[in-house]
């Protein structure tokens, strides 16, 4: 009997002939995921779901009704444009200086996407190419890996849990590799391990990206959810920042909008108007009424994500404690939407793949091992605070009576098939 993570990543291979890039890419850890929570769920059974940062809450009401009443407007049904309409530029530019004191072109400075990742993707294909590398933070968040493949790139992973670490490392990487890296991806708060940095942090590396000429993207999608007062400071707000790169954010977190697909690029002009080239190849911009909308959450909504930041701490608070009780030891994050944990003994032999795919098969928990974000995350997992405190609390409930089953032996063998 195979093990769940030979099943994961086994080669998958196609009857046609398909791309080079397209056979490098193992099956995408979430969908597998999801197809066994459904499985689950067609049986009847009452899954409750950490596998991924999907928020749970609906939008602020103000944002629903502008977009029922922008669906009347006939006009809202054309295509729109790829970088976003004029009015939300102007707004996202406001948001940032509201915000950040950072003051930026609406018209050259700002671009609308299809959510963080679509634009971070592009973005890639944009900037890179065969020879090319980018340093990307490790663990991984699978999608700063892959776009830089799909782009031709090359990958250079570094464990970011050590800031400063990091920092040193990619010093280091560009004092000896030759050519020196391109590009330099940074995502604080971070996904999965939800790692958190200062103001100061930036300041070196942009230090580092003009002494060794290197461009930085910047994902900030989780911007806004911090607790116990600290605030995640903006890539753009270092000085200098502008010369050497850019920041993407999303409206998917901070305003319970991961459905409606939009998101930001802001930052270095010539980086923007090279996405924007591609963008324009690409698609025909956002549906409009979601744009007109998302003016709305900007503009009015601010409430909203104060609110659900302390309801994530709320819930955040549950599923640790949760944790502790049963033995656990969880890095109690500052920010994100994740709780970042390492596999308790005896199960920790069993490697995180098989683990999680045993709590979902056998106790009724979807989590996120982390072996699906590359080498450095094997021996943790990433559990999602999405779900109500109530829902968190039983989740807990149901890991303990799981892994209280039988002698612990068990933990020596692997979960069941998930086919």
């Amino acid at each position: 009997m195979r093990s769940e993570s030979e099943v994961l990543f086994e080669d998958n291979p196609f009857s046609i002939p398909v791309a080079d890039r397209v056979r490098r890419l193992p099956p995408y850890l979430f969908g597998t995921i999801n197809k066994r929570k459904y499985q689950l769920r067609v049986a009847g059974v009452d899954v409750i779901d950490l596998g991924m940062g999907n928020p749970t809450d609906p939008p602020d009401q103000q944002i629903v009704q502008k977009i029922e009443e922008s669906l009347a407007d006939p006009r809202n049904h054309r295509y729109s444009v790829s970088n976003g309409i004029g009015n939300l530029r102007k707004e996202v530019a406001a948001r940032y200086m509201k915000r950040y004191g950072v003051r930026l072109d609406a018209n050259d400075e700002v671009l609308a996407c299809l959510g963080s990742k679509e634009g971070f993707s592009h973005m890639c294909l944009a900037m890179m190419g065969p020879g090319d590398t980018a340093i990307v933070p490790a663990p991984s968040f699978p999608i700063h890996v892959y776009s830089v493949m799909l782009a031709s790139g090359n990958v250079i992973a570094l464990d970011v849990r050590d800031p400063e670490k990091f920092l040193r490392n990619i010093a280091y990487t560009c004092e000896h590799l030759v050519p020196k890296p391109k590009l330099v991806v940074v995502n604080f708060p971070h996904n999965p391990s939800s790692t958190v940095v200062e103001q100061d942090f930036f300041v070196e590396l942009v230090r580092l990206a003009k002494k060794h000429h290197f461009l930085v993207i910047s994902d900030f999608a989780y911007a806004d959810v911090c607790f116990d007062g600290y605030k995640a400071p903006s890539f753009l707000s270092t000085p200098g920042a502008l010369d050497v790169g850019i920041e993407l954010t999303s409206m998917s977190k901070s305003y319970s909008m991961a459905g409606w697909r939009i998101g930001f690029c802001c930052g270095n002009r010539e980086m923007v108007r090279a996405l924007a080239t591609i963008k324009g190849y690409y698609d025909y911009g956002i549906f409009q009424p979601i744009q007109i909308a998302a003016i709305v959450a900007m503009r009015h909504c601010d409430h909203a994500i104060d609110e659900m930041a302390t309801e994530y701490q709320s819930r955040r608070d549950a599923l640790c404690d949760g944790l502790r009780r049963i033995g656990w030891n969880p890095i109690v994050p500052k920010a994100g939407m994740f709780v970042w944990t390492e596999i308790p003994e005896p199960w920790r032999k069993m490697g995180s793949i098989d683990f999680a795919m045993k709590l979902l098969n056998e106790g009724g928990v979807a989590v996120s091992p982390g072996r699906g974000f590359g080498p450095e995350g094997e021996g943790f997992l990433r559990l999602a605070i999405v779900e109500n405190s109530q829902r968190l609390r039983q989740a807990v409930r149901q890991i303990d009576r799981c892994l209280s089953v039988g002698s612990s032996d068990r933990a020596e063998t692997t979960s069941p098939d998930a086919a």
